[in-house]
């Protein structure tokens, strides 16, 4: 293991210019742009429609709302992934940068349900009808609790409370929104969108089911799940795990062998939910849906990337370093990684990953990631750096490393 204390001695490149930098900033992300992409869209048709009917705002707002929906679903998920990745490394540095942030297509669903929304106020506002202005206002009522609660500061502090609105109050707008329809005679294109709109939610509770895990405690922090259900997840992907799957879900990357059927889990201790997982080690637990694509499959759009992991962030990296598809180079922050993760994980990593960087906090304190990130991407002549980590530290090294023209990704909690 390498922990040279010189490596935070390393000057940082300087500041890109100003006007790339606003570029850079968190308001100005991919995330954001997409979702004023949307409105804008919307405020054009808006203006190029002079006065819309009522027909017009009811398929607008059934458009956008089924935009958010869908945007959500697993395999449109992949598939967005599966085309962004797809551009060879030969294509120009800048372009494959752009395409790497294909995991903030959430923006998509904030702007689509906020249209949807906005379209369906304008609709129920003129209504005159009596049953459709009863379950119009009922439904607009419950797409303001939906997006109020989605807003991050509820989120971030209420999350089993936002996660719990959102699936049922998601499902009872759906049934709504179809009384809605059938009740305003509907044509063709209202039927075929509503139908597959539910057929996406469905979906994955369609492929719900209760199977064995194997659990190994190395310490009183980390559970490493062991799972063969038939499943073999692909690198990069994560599987929603629950033990009650009508109130919490939580979504972990999986950890497939190549070669080798089944696939593991790294769950640390992070809240009530994984302490309990951690002290009861359960021997079922659900999943649903299809395994999703995580935001380190970018990978594949470089010719080099460096890892950035503190903590259990090094679940979603460990498959990527195992299949080894892309030439990388790690840095790893943690509490005394052996006692913490086990031997046999730690070695696991060394025997694919020699010249990583692993940084023991428990004796050298913690470190200045994003130098460590920025030596590591020099030296081994990376494109792009990935960090998995938590929310502040994530935001800290994608944004510093940005801010001085290197491409760098990390998640960004927008669910």
């Amino acid at each position: 293991m390498t922990t040279s204390l010189d490596r935070q001695d390393v000057d940082l490149p300087p500041l890109v210019p100003r006007h790339r930098r606003l570029l850079k900033h968190p308001r100005l992300m991919h995330y954001n742009r997409l979702a004023a992409l949307v409105v804008i869209a919307n405020l054009v048709f808006l203006c190029t429609s002079w006065v819309p009917s009522a027909q017009t705002m009811g398929d607008a707002a059934l458009v956008n709302l089924a935009l958010a929906v869908v945007v959500r679903q697993q395999y449109v998920i992949n598939l967005l992934f599966r085309l962004a990745t797809s551009a060879p490394t030969s294509w120009p540095l800048r372009i494959r940068w752009t395409l790497g942030k294909v995991y903030h297509f959430g923006g998509l669903h904030v702007g689509g349900a906020l249209a949807g929304t906005a379209w369906f106020l304008a609709l129920t506002t003129g209504t005159r009808n009596g049953p459709l202005m009863a379950v119009g206002w009922t439904l607009l009522a419950l797409l303001a609790l939906i997006v109020a609660t989605a807003l991050p500061p509820f989120r971030s502090r209420h999350h089993d409370h936002f996660e719990k609105i959102h699936r049922f109050g998601g499902w009872t707008a759906l049934a709504l929104f179809w009384a809605h329809t059938l009740l305003a005679a509907p044509g063709p294109f209202e039927v075929t969108v509503l139908t597959v709109v539910t057929f996406s939610v469905a979906l994955p509770w369609l492929r719900l089911r209760k199977v064995a895990v194997r659990l190994e405690r190395p310490s009183s922090h980390v559970v490493l799940a062991r799972f063969d259900h038939g499943e073999t997840p692909f690198a990069g992907s994560s599987t929603a795990i629950s033990r009650r799957p009508l109130k919490e879900w939580h979504s972990f990357a999986n950890v497939p062998a190549p070669g080798q059927p089944g696939f593991r889990l790294t769950i640390s201790r992070a809240g009530d939910w994984t302490g309990a997982f951690i002290d009861d080690l359960p021997a079922k637990v659900w999943v649903k849906g299809i395994t999703t694509a995580g935001v380190a499959n970018i990978e594949v759009l470089f010719k080099k990337v460096v890892y950035v992991a503190t903590g259990s962030g090094i679940g979603p990296c460990l498959p990527h370093l195992l299949a080894a598809e892309v030439p990388s180079r790690l840095v790893w922050a943690t509490r005394d990684p052996r006692a913490t993760y086990g031997d046999a994980l730690v070695d696991e990593i060394l025997a694919v990953q020699p010249d990583a960087l692993i940084w023991d906090t428990s004796r050298h304190g913690k470190p200045d990631m994003v130098r460590l990130a920025h030596q590591a991407y020099r030296d081994f002549g990376a494109e792009a750096v990935i960090c998995i980590s938590n929310k502040k530290l994530t935001w800290q090294v994608v944004h510093g490393l940005e801010r001085r023209g290197i491409p760098a990704y990390g998640a960004i909690w927008d669910s």
